[in-house]
């Protein structure tokens, strides 16, 4: 993925896309057109419709849970805020991140209202422009900041509209899934059983493994290692002083081993490897 932007307007189906939870360094701005997707970022899970737009700083795990038999369309924006930050202190705009910083995640629900419209015209403009450009272009990079700014304005737009954010009455299921994960984000660095988190939380083994694949797309443990492995993504770059060996046991990994061969098989590069590479990108952006 580019550092700085990435633009995908209307994509179908998977696209190429991993649908693991997952995270990533970038805010994102996700626009969902139709289909079925039930959304699940960090403890919260979203049942969306048309018009939902989903704000994420992206360190935030997240995931999709779609019907493979049903379309899927949404356009997503990926940003630096880096890349954003010296134009945005210039105009003395910073509020249009702040809804990323301060609430990490969050729906706003526009029920295909004008400014939505506005919005998705903005972001397939946006995805042109990026297409068209061959990436050493300063008049394209200006012109997409720009465009970049008008998505945050119309976000910021949409966000002051009160009567599009209340929320929707989840059930039974929803809530018993929320808080198997919430309990998880809570305990991640300790041993943990499919067994031990249904002792817990005073339900059953087996309705805790069945609501929560329902609700979700995928395991228990799946999303407990998923939490580990975002935890340890982050230590290696804030705690370049400290051991793998203790970053492994501090985020809940029980031997060495088994987390370099986690770790490897889902970032696809050694822990040694993803730390040299998180510092050397910190350097290139003081």
């Amino acid at each position: 993925m580019n550092e700085t932007l990435a633009v995908n307007y209307r994509m179908q189906g998977l696209g190429g896309y991993s649908l693991e939870y997952h995270s990533h360094q970038e805010y994102e701005v996700y626009f969902f057109h139709s289909g079925s997707c039930r959304y699940l970022i960090h403890n919260q899970i979203y049942d969306l419709q048309p018009g939902d737009i989903l704000l994420m700083d992206g360190l935030t795990l997240h995931k999709p849970n779609i019907n493979p038999t049903v379309e899927y369309v949404r356009s997503v924006v990926h940003f630096s805020p880096h890349w954003i930050k010296s134009l945005l202190e210039e105009l003395g705009s910073m509020y249009l991140i702040e809804v990323f910083q301060r609430l990490h995640h969050c729906l706003i629900r526009t029920n295909g209202n004008d400014e939505s419209k506005r919005l998705e015209e903005i972001i397939c403009r946006l995805d042109e422009l990026q297409k068209r450009s061959n990436g050493n272009d300063p008049i394209a990079e200006t012109e997409m900041k720009v465009l970049l700014i008008q998505v945050l304005i119309s976000v910021y737009r949409l966000g002051q509209m009160e009567s599009f954010k209340n929320p929707y009455q989840k059930g039974d299921k929803v809530e018993h899934a929320e808080n198997i994960a919430a309990y998880i984000q809570l305990n991640y660095m300790k041993k943990m059983t499919l067994e031990s988190i249904a002792e817990a939380l005073n339900l059953s083994k087996s309705y805790v493994s069945h609501v929560f694949k329902e609700m979700t797309g995928f395991t228990v443990m799946e999303y407990v290692m998923g939490c580990r492995l975002t935890q340890v993504k982050y230590s290696l770059e804030m705690e370049p002083d400290k051991s793998l060996h203790e970053i492994a046991h501090d985020c809940g990994f029980e031997s060495a081993s088994h987390f370099s061969r986690y770790f490897r098989d889902k970032v696809g590069v050694t822990p040694k490897e993803y730390r040299q590479l998180r510092l050397r990108k910190s350097q290139v952006m003081k």
